[in-house]
């Protein structure tokens, strides 16, 4: 097991869409808040910490939905842009979300406060996701139900992982999240900032600086990597379903990861451990985060977070120097216990 850590002064977290409407709920207001509340409780001991705190949230199932309710009723309401889909998911999530976190807060005697901001990351216009859609959202369906959904709707359609049938969306590179100034005035007060939900609204600006919305979903954990790197936050955690990465997942071989470096990571995505629907982007996300100066990618389930935080469970990728540092010291150790030894 790894070493265990301090707490960082600094520290942001991804949180997928699913901690407030999960596979197989129907999405009600009422489930979404019910959900809420649980993720609240369950991350209480994280919003407690007394450090700078970024939370950023994926939209994956809800902006799906909201597609799907486009299409269904493109005849009656007009239909929206991906981009303001996305910004309306971002404030309804930052809204469930902050609620929750503060209702939990306050039951737990803590004033800390939380607040959920509107956040534009800027992409590549001519990223060549635009022209292959590959990021999953919404609910999941059969090939069957998927194809004809295709047909009546004019939506793209593709398998996900083996788990079933989604729609798929462009998925550009984040390049720059705008008023990212604000999210660290914000994280310099102790506030819990709740900031780039979804990826943040995809926009692209023109030659005379004015931004435009865009057709696209940008990833979460991609995001996120890029406010880290910019607001030199040098710790990063992902928080999804699983306690621990796994390579040869869901096989007689599956190895559960501890603490990994990040040549290694990139290897084993090499040779497709990590599926592109699943946790591929997370893994992509790690990677760049750690080559831009970050210290330590801590990825693991929501209840294990803190346990996770202070090296006692998850899986943690680190720089290479810092994986050849661990390995001296534990090769050391033995020899150093067999002199105590001989002294005693």
């Amino acid at each position: 097991m790894q070493a265990s850590l301090d707490i960082p002064r600094r520290l942001i977290v991804a949180v997928g869409g699913n901690a407030i409407d999960p596979a197989g709920s129907r999405g009600t207001p009422e489930e979404q808040k019910a959900i809420a509340e649980a993720t609240a409780k369950t991350m209480l001991p994280l919003l407690e910490l007394d450090n700078q705190l970024v939370i950023v949230h994926g939209n994956g199932p809800q902006v799906g939905k909201l597609l799907l309710a486009n299409a269904a009723a493109q005849d009656r309401v007009a239909p929206q842009s991906l981009d303001i889909l996305v910004a309306q998911t971002q404030g309804a999530l930052a809204y469930i979300l902050s609620q929750a976190f503060e209702n939990a807060l306050r039951e737990a005697g803590n004033p800390r406060h939380v607040v959920g901001l509107v956040t534009q990351v800027e992409v590549d216009p001519k990223d060549p996701a635009f022209a292959n859609p590959t990021k999953p959202v919404g609910p999941f369906f059969s090939e069957a139900e998927a194809r004809k959904l295709a047909n009546e709707l004019g939506v793209t359609v593709q398998e996900d992982s083996g788990r079933g049938w989604r729609y798929v969306v462009p998925s550009p590179k984040p390049r720059h999240v705008c008023d990212i100034s604000l999210v660290e005035s914000l994280m310099c007060t102790r506030t819990v900032v709740i900031a780039g939900g979804g990826g943040g609204i995809p926009v692209v600006r023109d030659e005379e600086g004015r931004r435009h919305g865009v057709e696209a979903v940008i990833d979460k954990d991609l995001t996120t990597a890029v406010m880290a790197n910019v607001l030199g936050i040098r710790d990063m955690m992902i928080l999804t379903a699983v306690p621990r990465v796994a390579i040869h997942f869901g096989t007689p071989q599956q190895q559960e990861l501890e603490q990994v470096s990040a040549s290694d990571m990139r290897r084993y995505l090499a040779e497709g451990h990590f599926p592109a629907g699943s946790m591929g982007p997370k893994v992509e996300a790690a990677l760049r985060f750690l080559d831009a100066g970050g210290r330590r990618v801590i990825v693991t389930s929501l209840d294990t977070a803190v346990p996770a935080l202070k090296g006692e469970t998850g899986t943690h990728i680190v720089p290479d120097h810092v994986m050849a540092q661990q390995a001296e010291s534990d090769a050391a150790q033995p020899a150093r216990n067999g002199l105590l030894r001989r002294v005693a």
